[in-house]
């Protein structure tokens, strides 16, 4: 694969299957440095798969992916190092406090100066004085508000967003619009959503997967009327708001 030096993420007929059932098959995209790609699709499309195959959760079963330059299949920990992935799936310890649960992460991605970094970016999110309280106590809003300091403390060049919002608090959803603005042109985005004013919001590049396959992909000035119309008349169930 010749990956061009202005691409954070080369996929290039990238499969994923269990068993005999596949979930995402041949997709190919590339998303150049600062960009933003936003992913529409009904449930069960493929969306959150892509996703995880991206952030080397899961190993793609066929084709191949590169993220920053790496590898996805031979070089997975330098493509950990370089993605934070934010989903509805918060991914922290409900054992730990929240700023354990940090401090945890920061040691593991190698954080210069991991005390301050955790104190930081828990008065982002709002949550300094709850940093001493067991995960298991927060509310659902709380605990992603949490995921998103979490996946920001290593300062990843590519931020992966699986239906981030889903189940936030009003407020937590306030203050990831606000932390997306203010550090939009610091990454390169991939984010997964239902909600077609989201997604176009910040996209240059739209792609809509239907049953594991893209039926549409297009970059440039997104008009939200279009990327409709195409999304009714090429997908088979499932609705954008």
């Amino acid at each position: 694969m010749v990956v061009q030096p202005d691409h954070e993420i080369v996929a290039e007929g990238l499969g994923r299957a269990f068993g005999r059932r596949s979930v995402v098959a041949d997709l190919s995209f590339s998303v150049a440095r600062g960009g933003f790609l936003a992913l529409f699709g009904p449930n069960g499309a493929g969306k959150t798969t892509t996703l995880r195959l991206l952030a080397t959760l899961l190993r793609p079963t066929a084709g191949s992916v590169v993220v920053a330059g790496h590898d996805a299949r031979r070089e997975p920990d330098e493509v950990r190092r370089t993605v934070g992935f934010i989903s509805h799936e918060p991914l922290l310890y409900r054992d730990l406090t929240a700023r354990e649960n940090l401090r945890f992460y920061a040691d593991m991605y190698g954080v210069a100066d991991p005390a301050g970094r955790v104190d930081e970016l828990l008065e982002r999110v709002e949550l300094a004085h709850r940093g001493g309280d067991a995960v298991a106590t927060l509310s659902k809003g709380m605990r992603q508000r949490l995921s998103i300091a979490r996946a920001l403390l290593h300062r990843p060049r590519v931020l992966l967003l699986d239906e981030p919002d889903a189940g936030l608090d009003t407020r937590a959803v306030e203050l990831l619009d606000g932390l997306l603005a203010e550090i939009r042109r610091e990454h390169t985005f991939v984010l997964s959503t239902h909600d077609l004013r989201r997604g176009l919001e910040h996209a240059d590049q739209v792609l809509i997967l239907d049953e594991g396959r893209a039926v549409y992909h297009a970059s440039g000035a997104l008009r939200p009327d279009d990327v409709l119309a195409v999304y009714r008349e090429r997908v088979r169930e499932g609705a954008l708001v």
